[in-house]
């Protein structure tokens, strides 16, 4: 394994050849990474990810876990004696919505999710899920970076470190969110220790102008030509300059970030116009930022980007502390249409199968009603939940119509075959056909890798 602090991107490149140190010389000039082998190291079955992160928290037994447990103690204390919550809960609070069985594979889903139902037997659904602390900073972090309390890359970053991206006009990594940034901000993208060029892309996709999602895309004031004259120029100016700091990274990825940006008035702007899409597809997303960014998704994938990922909001949409029943009503409303539609497009056109979805949150919420900072006034609604929550995945190798693992009879706890999110992430890369105990960069004089020394791919989800 090289130690990449001491090589510059050029020599890295010459040096590794076609063994462990060039694993899809992709994404920046032309198809290149800085990766650890020419080639995954095994046929995987999915090329690109989508994740679509419901941050604030998706509370598991009014969406993919019913509970009829939960139900007939409704109002009654639940009997656990040493399950810390973050704040002070009371009695047991049933969901206020139905579950109906859907699909061949008869998976319940609740009722706020009428057009996902409907594609139950593409997804397999993890109800086991466990994170370490019910806080959504660390959470996020821990779901997308691996680590819960040290600044690590995100998932994101590994992927298109390791596999590169198939499109150099566009950014490998791109995160879509509408009106903001979620809690921890770019931290959810970021690139830590790897080379900067694979940090996530941020876009508002709350404008609905392409023009204007991502800004100065464009040059009102130089021709193509003269922008051209004026790049040639500049390359070669900054190649002499980078010639003599052969081991300055940081300011590598700076230049490569220009270039990037540069090429990328050829092709982000047609990228991310959803209104080129004829009229019966932009019917079968709906409207609303969270349907439209689930669309430039799928356009994003179709040329070539690597990894996308899609937030429901600024700040926590999903955090229903207060008034489960309007809450999670309003904001799985927002997305259900476009997370059945993104399915379905994939899918007829030939996608489904080398795209992996994945739907999350950061943690569940609570079986039991949230109370006042008092431990009275209870207003229907749920606390963080980090013992046990739900999550799915579509597409890319997973089993379809599949339930995994399960929470206690009231919901609160993981109790059989828990996962946690190295378990997650280990079974990701795999179905991208990376091991990922064998994904690993050297940084600091040590080895780092996405699930640290942890991980168990999850067989009995994938196909």
């Amino acid at each position: 394994m090289y130690d990449q602090q001491h090589f510059s991107r050029r020599q890295f490149l010459q040096r590794s050849g076609m063994g462990i140190g060039s694993l899809a010389l992709a994404h920046l000039l032309g198809r290149e990474s800085l990766a650890t082998g020419s080639a995954p190291h095994f046929v995987g079955k999915a090329k690109h990810v989508i994740h679509v992160f419901l941050n604030g928290g998706m509370s598991q037994v009014d969406t993919l876990d019913p509970k009829p447990e939960l139900t007939k103690r409704g109002g009654q204390m639940l009997p656990f004696d040493n399950l810390q919550t973050e704040r002070k809960t009371g009695v047991a609070l049933p969901s206020p919505f139905q579950f109906k069985q859907h699909g061949k594979s008869g998976i319940p889903i609740s009722e706020i999710f009428p057009h996902l139902s409907k594609c139950v037997d593409e997804m397999a659904v993890i109800r086991s899920m466990h994170v370490e602390l019910p806080n959504h900073e660390m959470s996020l972090m821990l779901m997308n970076t691996g680590d819960q309390r040290l600044v690590r890359p995100s998932f994101g970053s590994w992927l298109t470190w390791g596999m590169g991206s198939e499109n150099q006009n566009l950014p490998g990594f791109i995160a879509l969110c509408p009106g903001g940034l979620p809690v921890g901000g770019a931290g959810n993208w970021r690139s830590a220790f790897l080379p900067g060029v694979y940090q996530g892309t941020y876009v508002d996709t709350s404008k609905t102008d392409p023009k204007q999602l991502i800004e100065y895309v464009h040059n009102d004031r130089l021709t193509p030509q003269e922008q051209k004259s004026q790049f040639d120029l500049l390359q070669k100016m900054n190649d002499r300059h980078l010639a003599n700091r052969p081991n300055e990274v940081a300011l590598e990825a700076r230049i490569r970030s220009f270039e990037l940006a540069y090429r990328m008035q050829i092709e982000a702007t047609d990228a991310f116009d959803v209104q080129q899409e004829p009229k019966h597809i932009l019917e079968l997303y709906g409207e609303g930022p969270q349907n439209r960014q689930l669309l430039m998704a799928r356009r994003l994938i179709e040329r070539g980007v690597r990894f996308v990922q899609t937030w429901h909001g600024n700040m926590q949409p999903w955090d229903s502390h207060s008034n489960i029943n309007a809450s999670h009503r309003k904001v799985a409303g927002e997305c259900d249409q476009g997370l059945a539609a993104l399915i379905i497009d994939l899918k007829q056109r030939g996608l489904l199968d080398e795209t992996l979805i994945l739907c999350t949150g950061e943690f569940g919420r609570t079986p039991s009603v949230e109370m006042g900072t008092n431990g009275s006034g209870a207003a229907q609604g749920r606390d963080h939940n980090h013992w046990g929550f739900s999550l799915w995945l579509a597409g890319g190798g997973i089993k379809g119509g599949t339930i995994y693992g399960a929470t206690d009879d009231f919901g609160f706890r993981a109790v059989e075959n828990p996962v946690s999110a190295h378990d997650l992430h280990a079974t990701m890369l795999h179905l991208l056909g990376i091991d990922h105990e064998r994904l690993t960069y050297r940084f600091a004089g040590r080895d780092f890798r996405l699930t640290d020394v942890h991980g168990k791919v999850i067989d009995k989800i994938i196909a």
